[in-house]
């Protein structure tokens, strides 16, 4: 079998160089920076709106970026921080002597005075009596430096959220597009309540219940002897293809819509053995597909502790 650590260590190595410790955003007023921050903050950066760029290195180390925790910064600036070029000038200059590495990225829009007349809205930055056009034409020459010393320049005329997503997770994440979404996958037990956070949900109380067999009564869907009841059954393999072969249509689609969390419920009578099972053979074909799957069982330890119970006193 070849030897693919090498060729792992140089994809490490790349994304190291590719995603920096700190990223500065700047741009246009009505370019997107707030949606571009949102997105950072999907990605696990820790995230600041509009701040000055002098105070980025002191943040920088109060959040430990770059102490070995594996954190990124991503900070908004604008030009209501006076003499933002200079400022961004000699915060690179400093983070660069703290051996922090940083990127600009400049977010351009070609059509403001569209979007401005559209949405009915002053500018950001006009003074009292100003146009529109009259101040987006002066904040574009004042930021016509810092959009020239820009590591990275996007134009969001046309761009849906989800394609600005994609660029910036490609040129600032260690993730990829499918890693990025935050897929939550849990079992739970109708009697316990409907789960109100569900993007999707199957209602497996079709299946048959070991709860009837009184050697699995009180164990659970983690119980090997349960799992196996459960998933040898012929109606559950055919349940299971057909499962997973929606997820593995669906799944894509929300990825490519930008989606950042997704939850799955996988429900049964009680939550604590035919949605357990489910839902643990569920998250494994997830991340067997490549995406980061979160597990857990909402109404596992109320039924064990009802089992408990019911096994101490003879009830049921």
């Amino acid at each position: 079998m070849p030897d693919t650590s090498t060729g792992q260590d140089m994809r490490d190595a790349e994304s190291r160089d590719r995603v920096p410790d700190i990223v500065i955003i700047t741009g246009m007023s009505g370019s997107g920076r707030t949606q571009a921050l949102h997105c950072f903050e999907d990605m696990g950066y820790f995230c600041i709106d509009n701040l000055p760029p002098r105070l980025v290195p002191q943040l920088a180390e109060l959040v430990g970026i770059n102490s070995g925790v594996g954190r990124h910064l991503a900070v908004t600036c604008d030009l209501r921080s006076q003499g933002l070029f200079d400022e961004l000038t000699d915060t690179i200059r400093q983070l660069g002597e703290h051996a922090l590495s940083c990127k600009l990225l400049f977010l351009d829009d070609e059509i403001l005075m569209r979007r401005y007349n559209e949405n009915r809205r002053r500018h950001p930055l006009a003074v009292p009596g100003e146009s529109v056009e009259h101040a987006i034409k002066r904040e574009r020459r004042q930021l016509k430096d810092a959009r020239a010393m820009a590591d990275l320049v996007i134009d969001t005329s046309h761009m849906r959220t989800s394609a600005l997503r994609a660029r910036l997770s490609a040129a600032f994440s260690e993730l990829t597009e499918q890693q990025l979404l935050d897929v939550n996958v849990f079992s739970f037990g109708f009697k316990h309540g409907m789960p109100s956070e569900a993007d999707l949900m199957i209602d497996v109380r079709f299946l048959s219940n070991p709860f009837y067999d009184p050697e699995m009564r009180y164990l659970t869907g983690n119980d090997e002897k349960v799992a196996r009841f459960v998933m040898d059954n012929k109606i559950t393999r055919d349940f299971m293809d057909a499962w997973l072969r929606l997820l593995d249509v669906a799944m894509p689609g929300y990825v490519a819509e930008g989606k950042a969390r997704l939850s799955i419920a996988v429900g049964c009578t009680g939550g604590q053995h035919r949605s357990v099972a489910i839902a643990n053979a569920t998250a494994a074909h997830l991340k067997a597909q490549g995406y980061r799957v979160n597990l857990f069982h909402r109404d596992l330890p109320e039924a064990v502790a009802a089992a408990a119970h019911d096994a101490a006193t003879g009830e049921r």
